[in-house]
């Protein structure tokens, strides 16, 4: 099992995403380990980004995800990363095909609704970062169900 961070960005948040979102990972069989709704101070952001803070667009990105709340989250399963990176769909909303989040949800890369670690390294820096307290620790009766091991 792996973990991955995922993000549902302040137009995801206002435009009353949220349940949309929490409910296809759920369904997909992955299980929520941390979650929390937090309006993001820009040295965090700053944080968040740091790997983007050459590119010409870093100023943009920070100021849009300190513009309102977020919600951040941890997913748990079997090829979190790669299959919630399909789920999310392409960065570029004209690229998402129809059934991904973006695909359904965005129209423009500057309001592309949600963030997903790109990387199990990735992840294991965000989720750091973002919960320093620590996941829960619990798994689904669904389990069995779900996964064959």
């Amino acid at each position: 099992m792996e973990t991955t961070f995922i993000m549902i960005k302040p137009d995801g948040v206002q435009r009353g995403l949220i349940g949309d979102i929490i409910s296809r990972f759920e369904k997909k069989g992955f299980y929520l380990k941390a979650m929390k709704l937090i309006t993001v101070e820009r040295s965090f952001a700053e944080k968040h980004y740091a790997d983007l803070s050459s590119k010409p667009f870093f100023g943009g990105l920070v100021e849009y995800i300190v513009s309102g709340p977020v919600v951040a989250m941890v997913w748990e399963g079997k090829g979190v990363v790669a299959t919630g990176r399909l789920m999310i769909g392409a960065t570029k909303p004209s690229e998402s095909v129809p059934g991904s989040i973006r695909g359904d949800y965005a129209v423009e890369v500057g309001r592309n609704v949600i963030h997903g670690s790109d990387s199990v390294g990735s992840a294991q820096k965000e989720i750091a970062l973002w919960f320093p307290e620590g996941l829960s620790e619990w798994r689904s009766e669904m389990h069995p169900w779900i996964y064959e091991a």
